[in-house]
């Protein structure tokens, strides 16, 4: 299984490489056509090459690989920001949970188009008037009327919504229940009367970046579209966030190993003040700083990766990869531009989005300062015991 895997990796990396970072200036331009036409033939030739849907389960129809190859793949595919789109990944948390928790009818519905990248999820937890941050504090509501839900809510970074084919809303169904047991999972077509994207929002140099904010007007699905059982919208969401989060380390790892390559052909090729900026102290510090960082980032995501796959519940060495991975990505991609100089703010090199994005790093699927507590609190209770690596 070593060799296959290792294959595998040869392969993906010659299509991130060769194939879908040179189509980057397209699928990142202002021509949404253009961008769709190219996205749609990297699905066509990934599919070709036998690298679709590689981390789908087999049995919904993807290509099985086991939770732990795929995190080593997932280095590889992040290498490029399309990178999911390109191999069928970006569907993935959501289609095995439609697989883990979805009944039949919805399975057939989602699962089959999913997974063959036809249709697009989305997921709508966090709101404006309340801390994303705090998913026990939110104020979306649902109200079993008859044979539907009654969904009320005012939703922001519902990303992807705008070309989703449904999103799995979190509202409260059970108001006097425990906090953690209070809301649900329930999936609503974006074509139901009452569900209005209000706008995309403009992020970080993006107008059309597709972090959608939704409001949800007496929105009615049928009962049915209840995803998991009442009240455990919460499990639902932790068991999607917990595996996404060592994902998202792992492609930043691919990130921030293609800045460090830049970095490096920079250094060797440019010269200032009688010889070349890999022979200058601060700059070889930069490298030797950013090859530490990087691959201590990667022994821990793998470490919180194999905990996870073993059946460990991995929270505190999630939340330690979830701070560091971001801290990470940012100083190596930092560097990276800071030995660009000027070259490296201009959009000549993919540095300059590579370091927006990275700032979204620190914020989504919980922000640094809680996973810090996380740790912290376990830690502080059994400062022994409670060390993962120990």
């Amino acid at each position: 299984m070593a060799e296959e895997l290792s294959e595998i990796r040869k392969r993906m990396q010659w299509f991130i490489n060769e194939v879908v970072i040179p189509d980057e200036p397209v699928l990142g331009g202002d021509d949404e056509d253009a961008a769709g036409a190219v996205a749609e033939q990297l699905k066509r030739r990934a599919k070709d090459e036998g690298l679709w849907a590689l981390g789908h389960p087999a049995e919904i129809g993807g290509g099985g690989l086991a939770f732990l190859d795929f995190v080593l793949l997932n280095e590889i595919i992040g290498r490029s920001h399309w990178g999911q789109l390109a191999v069928g990944s970006l569907s993935m948390q959501d289609s095995i949970m439609l697989h883990r928790y979805g009944n039949d009818a919805q399975q057939q519905r989602w699962l089959d188009p999913l997974v063959a990248g036809d249709i697009y999820p989305s997921v709508g937890l966090t709101e404006p008037e309340v801390a994303g941050s705090d998913p026990t504090l939110m104020e979306a509501t649902a109200v079993l009327d008859g044979d539907q839900w009654v969904i009320n809510a005012h939703k922001w970074f519902t990303s992807g919504a705008n070309r989703a084919a449904f999103t799995t809303c979190f509202a409260i169904t059970e108001p006097d229940a425990d906090r953690h047991a209070k809301f649900s999972a329930i999936i609503v077509p974006t074509d139901t009367p009452g569900y209005e994207i209000t706008r995309v929002v403009p992020t970080m140099g993006h107008t059309g970046g597709g972090h959608c904010e939704v409001n949800y007007r007496d929105v009615r699905v049928p009962a049915d579209h209840l995803l998991g059982r009442r009240g455990e919208g919460f499990v639902v969401a932790q068991k999607r966030l917990g595996p996404g989060r060592i994902f998202h380390c792992m492609r930043w790892l691919g990130q921030a190993q293609r800045a460090f390559e830049l970095m490096c052909e920079r250094a060797k090729t440019r010269r200032s003040h009688g010889s070349t900026l890999a022979e200058k102290g601060e700059i070889q510090r930069y490298i030797a700083e950013s090859a530490a960082e990087i691959q201590a980032a990667r022994l821990m995501t793998l470490d919180a990766a194999r905990v996870l796959d073993a059946g460990g519940e991995a929270r505190t060495e999630i939340s330690l990869i979830k701070f560091w991975g971001a801290r990470m990505l940012h100083n190596v991609i930092d560097r990276a531009i800071q030995v660009h100089g000027a070259l490296g703010v201009t959009g000549d090199t993919p540095l300059e989005f590579m370091y927006r994005e990275a700032r979204y790093a620190r914020i989504y699927d919980g922000p640094d300062e809680v996973h810090r507590m996380v740790v912290a609190r376990r830690l502080v209770r059994d400062p022994v015991n409670g060390v993962p690596w120990a």
